[in-house]
Order: structure tokens, then sequence, then C-alpha cells
């Protein structure tokens, strides 16, 4: 009998090792790994253009989801820093017929700005720059999982306003409902 296929979702700021550990998620689980940052770069000469990333990201959890209903294991290694964006990938798994695994990496402040500063110094055409004061937005904004979200216990329903949980990521990621 074949298991069902997993969606793995990485969670964690930059620095804190999201895609080395997607990359062994990938080997280990023979999953398709869709790293935002190995496409923005070539694709647009930067991380963050006029919205762009938002669209690839939603093409990603298209793919993702049309993987997942072939029974192929997926990795989204996007950061998804809001339990909002979490649950929303969740049920997005569920409808497809897989399981979800949230995976996440935390990081100290010094550890993440240390390990942000060498990739940069050691490998800057993959990356882009990140200060210090960025890091410490980026902390403000992260909403870190609880114990329950990570055990894969009830996801809440969607915003008010919102239908179901595909709807709302349809307006997070434009383009993810094809």
């Amino acid at each position: 009998m074949r298991s069902r296929p997993t969606l793995y979702v990485m969670i964690g700021q930059p620095g804190a090792g999201k895609t080395t550990r997607a990359r062994e998620l990938e080997r280990d689980h023979g999953a398709l790994r869709f790293t935002p940052d190995d496409w923005m770069i070539p694709l647009f000469g930067e991380p963050e253009a006029d919205g762009r990333r938002d669209i690839l990201e939603g093409r990603f959890v298209w793919l993702a989801m049309r993987a997942l209903r072939l029974g192929t294991n997926v990795i989204l290694d996007f950061g998804v820093w809001t339990k909002a964006e979490r649950s929303a990938l969740r049920h997005l798994a569920a409808q497809a017929g897989a399981d979800c695994v949230l995976v996440y990496l935390p990081i100290d402040p010094p550890e993440q700005l240390a390990r942000v500063q060498s990739r940069q110094a050691t490998d800057p055409g993959s990356t882009f720059p990140i200060t210090p004061a960025d890091l410490t937005e980026y902390r403000r904004l992260f909403q870190a999982p609880d114990g329950a979200e990570l055990a894969g216990e009830h996801v809440e329903p969607p915003p008010t306003g919102c239908a179901d949980w595909a709807a709302w990521a349809a307006g997070r990621w434009p383009t993810s409902l094809g």
C-alpha cells in the first residue's frame, strides 16, 4: 500500500538553515523542492522584484498541489512567517490528499547575523544583502509556531471575510490556484 505524499513546509527566518534542511529532505524523501531564492535572482536579479516573489510563490503552491495529487512529496522553502500562511498550506495539502509536516528552524539573533553576514561574504550571487536592521524588523514580523501548530493539531478557520483557506491563499499568493 502506497503512503500519502507529504508537503514539508519550512518555517524560519533568513540564516536559520531552512534551505540546507530542505535539501536534506529533498534527498531523503525524494521530494520536489521549491526555494524562491533559487529563482528570484536568476529570473529578476533581485529578491523582491515588485511583488514578483508573491507571484512566484503562488505558482510554487499551485505546482506543489499538483505534485501532491500525483503522489510526489514536496518541500516549500518560503519561511512562511505567519500562522495564517501555514494554516492555508496545511489546508491545501489536506485537500490534495497529502500529509503536511511543518519544519521549524529557530535561530537566536547573534547566530542569525553571523550566518547572514557569512553567506553574503562567501556567496553573494546566491543571496541578497540583509542588514542588522532588516533582521530586527523580520523578528518583529515573524510569528513563531507553537507546539500545537507544529504537532499538526486543528487548523483554525480562515479569517473573517474569506470563504475558505483556498480563497485566503489566492489573495496571499496570486497565481496559487489555477
